[in-house]
């Protein structure tokens, strides 16, 4: 079976209330180097951490930079397409060991409107905003939550200043995703 030109990626960002996730349609060529580079953009993060996907027990990352991990395998050598004719319509993608962001990667049908779409990559939806970096993962962005939305929190005033102000969890701009995504090219 030929693969499909694009390939319809939802991308959900676990252990995180609410839900945080995008849904991006990428073309099936691509290496998963150059998906980590998309799942970047689109959550708004700034790749100063390791990464790996995980396709079932396959993990796949940058052993160029890992020396830790054996059979660690390099992730630019693996595309979408050789993911899906492996049959997996799910897998993970973690970023940032420390903070350990966890991601559910779901393969999504392509509905008939889509066939023939466009093989630049786009995002077509999300909800809210994807923690700030470094923030301490899941229970640090919970505590950053609660201090930012309490003035007579303790650290309110340092947790603004650090993001710049202002921050607005609920927060997702589809066409500014968009347009870094095309500056990208």
């Amino acid at each position: 079976m030929t693969p499909p030109p694009t390939v319809l990626l939802r991308i959900e960002l676990l252990n995180i209330e609410p839900l945080i996730w995008r849904r991006v349609r990428v073309p099936a060529k691509w290496k998963l180097r150059k998906v980590h580079d998309l799942i970047q953009r689109v959550f708004g993060w700034q790749d100063c951490h390791l990464h790996e996907f995980r396709v079932g027990e396959v993990h796949i990352g940058m052993p160029e930079a890992d020396d830790l991990q054996e059979g660690l395998q390099d992730d630019r050598e693996w595309t979408l397409a050789e993911v899906l004719k492996s049959g997996a319509r799910e897998f993970q993608y973690v970023y940032d060991f420390g903070d350990w962001w966890e991601h559910r990667v779901i393969v999504e049908p392509e509905s008939r409107t889509d066939v023939g779409a466009s093989a630049a990559p786009v995002c077509l939806a999300g909800e809210n905003a994807a923690p700030p970096e470094d923030v301490g993962g899941p229970p640090g962005y919970e505590m950053f939550l609660e201090a930012i939305a309490d003035p007579a929190h303790e650290e309110h005033e340092q947790m603004l200043e650090w993001v710049g102000g202002v921050w607005d969890p609920k927060a997702f701009d589809l066409n500014r995703v968009n347009r870094e995504l095309r500056k990208r090219r």
